[in-house]
């Protein structure tokens, strides 16, 4: 926890580097679309961007779940405190 009582997860910079290139993909495609609404492109070519990024975005968070199963799960799991179980189960639900 950090100095105001919230949850972190430290990650180094070989694990923030390729998050952030990813996010920064995402990011283009977003500004792609909205560059395509400002030139009136044909609804089906913006509808198509926007399931693009939509799959990205989505790939993008199961890999922040895949690192938060493999590191806070895990060392929550080995510690005996099983209420991390329920909050991986909400966060799943959430991001489905």
């Amino acid at each position: 926890m950090n100095n105001d009582g919230k949850k972190m997860t430290p990650r180094s910079q070989e694990e923030i580097a390729p998050l952030t290139a990813r996010l920064n993909r995402i990011i283009g495609q977003i500004n792609g679309i909205k560059k395509m609404i400002e030139e009136n492109k044909y609804c089906r070519d913006v509808l198509q961007q926007v399931a693009a990024a939509e799959k990205a975005l989505q790939s993008f968070g199961y890999i922040i779940l895949e690192a938060h199963m493999k590191g806070c799960v895990s060392e929550k799991i080995k510690a005996n405190d099983e209420s991390i179980i329920s909050e991986t189960i909400d966060i799943i639900r959430k991001i489905n």
